[in-house]
C-alpha cells in the first residue's frame, strides 16, 4: 500500500522552468522537497498566510475559511494525491467522524487554505519518489526562499530576488519591520525597509 507522507510548507521562490510564477516548496521530515509551481496570486496569498499577516479586505482563501468555521465544518486534512501531465491533484478532506467529504482543488488554493486554518497536508510516497527533489545538507543551508518566514534582507544577495520578496509585504509590516531592525540594531535591514518605504512613497504601493 502506498504510504502517506505528511509535508509543511518550507516557502517559496522563484519558478527556474516558467517565468512570471513561484514555486511552492513543500518538504517531508528529510532532505526530500517537493516543488509545486503557483501563480502570483496563490504565492501572495499563501505569504500573507506564511506571515501571519491580515490583509485590508478578506482574499478569495479567506472567505472560504471563514465559510468552513462559520458553519462549523471540520476540514480534516489537505490530500495531495496524484501528479498528472505535468499537474498536481488535491483534495479537501472534510470529516465528521463519521462521514467523509472530499473535494477537489488545486493544490495552491488547497494550501493556502491550510495554513489558514492549521489542517496536515499529505501526499504519497510515490509522489515524492516521482517529483520529489533531494537537497543536501549544504544546499539547504544555502537555500533562499524569498518569501519563506522570518527571512531578513540581508540574507538575499539577488537584488531581483530582494525587489520580489519586499513587493509582496505590506506597509504596516515593514514599518513593523523596520521599527523591530532598529530596536536590535540591525540598521542594514532598517535602511533596506526604510528605502522600501520611500520608495512607495514617491511611486505608490505594490498592494
Amino acid at each position: 500500500m502506498d504510504k502517506k507522507i505528511r509535508l509543511i510548507v518550507q516557502g517559496l521562490t522563484n519558478s527556474q522552468v516558467q517565468s512570471g510564477a513561484y514555486a511552492l516548496i513543500l518538504s517531508e521530515n528529510g532532505p526530500r522537497r517537493l516543488p509545486v509551481i503557483v501563480g502570483v496570486s496563490e504565492a501572495q496569498s499563501i505569504a500573507i498566510a506564511l506571515e501571519e499577516l491580515t490583509p485590508p479586505r478578506p482574499l478569495t482563501h479567506d472567505l472560504f475559511v471563514g465559510l468552513i468555521q462559520s458553519f462549523k465544518l471540520f476540514l480534516s486534512e489537505i490530500f495531495i494525491y496524484k501528479f498528472e501531465e505535468g499537474v498536481f491533484y488535491s483534495e479537501l478532506i472534510f470529516s465528521d467522524g463519521t462521514n467523509e467529504v472530499r473535494i477537489d482543488s488545486r493544490t495552491s488554493d488547497a494550501v493556502a487554505i491550510a495554513l489558514r486554518i492549521g489542517c496536515p497536508i499529505y501526499t504519497l510516497e510515490s509522489i515524492m519518489q516521482q517529483c520529489g527533489v533531494v537537497i543536501d545538507e549544504g544546499a539547504v543551508e544555502n537555500e533562499t526562499p524569498v518569501l519563506s518566514k522570518d527571512l531578513n534582507p540581508e540574507e538575499i544577495h539577488d537584488p531581483e530576488k530582494l525587489r520580489e520578496w519586499l513587493n509582496m509585504l505590506q506597509r504596516a509590516e515593514l514599518e513593523e519591520r523596520m521599527q523591530k531592525a532598529i530596536g536590535e540594531e540591525k540598521y542594514e535591514s532598517a535602511k533596506i525597509y526604510r528605502d522600501e518605504l520611500n520608495r512607495r512613497d514617491q511611486f505608490g504601493d505594490i498592494q
